[in-house]
């Protein structure tokens, strides 16, 4: 029986490690401003989940907590302090109980509530959208980053090339092979930041509706005693009571 030649294996040295360990400067600067981007990005995706969670079981608990007390000042009590929606209530019972002085005494009481219910509202929605600029300047600049690391090593291996002499295909085609690995951590850093500023938009938009909601019906009830229901036959569901006033 004839004996086989031992197998040896052959390290890949224009792989990721590879282009660490023999990169220059530059490539490790490209690799580690990646590395920082994509950390980012998956930061704020996942607190900007944990926020929109957090405010969607809010908003099932105000219509389970908030609407069925006997006062808006009880219900109020009912959300947790640092609550969004309680700062809202909180807001347009103070509009509601405030409405006084030179500032107010040429503006109705429905146009005061509004304005500060409005305002409101637009903080939240601006805590909402915090952090989604981040994610769409990942993707769209990522891309253009790691195309960057693939031209600097490009340009390096032919450089190299070229003062060796040596143009044969296994001196060109594994440094350019390896610089192209860049382009591909461009690609994989901005594709879930793209999707995540999707995503995380679209869900904005169903919780500022919910917001808006909650705003439209506290503005009724605080002006006119009702909170409108479209789901209602009548279109308004009386209030259980008038609005209690906000302790300071």
């Amino acid at each position: 029986m004839e004996n086989q030649a031992p197998t040896t294996t052959v390290s890949n040295p224009y792989g990721l490690l590879g282009l660490w360990t023999n990169g220059d400067l530059i490539d490790r600067s490209v690799l580690i401003l990646l590395l920082i981007m994509s950390l980012a990005s998956w930061y704020v995706i996942l607190i900007k989940l944990w926020d929109q969670r957090r405010l969607r079981k809010s908003g099932r608990t105000v219509d389970k907590q908030f609407w069925t007390a006997p006062s808006l000042k009880d219900g109020v009590d009912r959300l947790k302090k640092g609550d969004d929606f309680r700062n809202i209530a909180e807001d347009g019972l103070r509009a509601a109980s405030h409405h006084d002085g030179r500032l107010t005494d040429r503006i109705d009481l429905h146009e005061w509530i509004s304005m500060t219910l409005q305002r409101a509202v637009d903080g939240v929605n601006s805590k909402l959208n915090n952090g989604l600029g981040l994610l769409a300047t990942v993707g769209s600049t990522a891309p253009f980053v790691g195309l960057f690391g693939t031209v600097w090593g490009i340009l390096n291996a032919l450089v190299s090339i070229g003062l060796a002499g040596q143009a044969s295909i296994d001196k060109v085609a594994g440094p350019v092979g390896s610089a192209l690995i860049m382009t591909a951590m461009g690609l994989f850093v901005a594709v879930p930041a793209v999707w995540g500023y999707n995503w995380l938009l679209g869900r904005n938009r169903v919780l500022q509706d919910m917001l808006r909601n909650f705003a439209s019906d506290l503005h009724a009830y605080l002006v006119g005693g009702v909170r409108v229901d479209t789901g209602a036959a009548g279109g308004a569901r009386p209030a259980a009571a008038k609005a209690g006033p906000l302790g300071k």
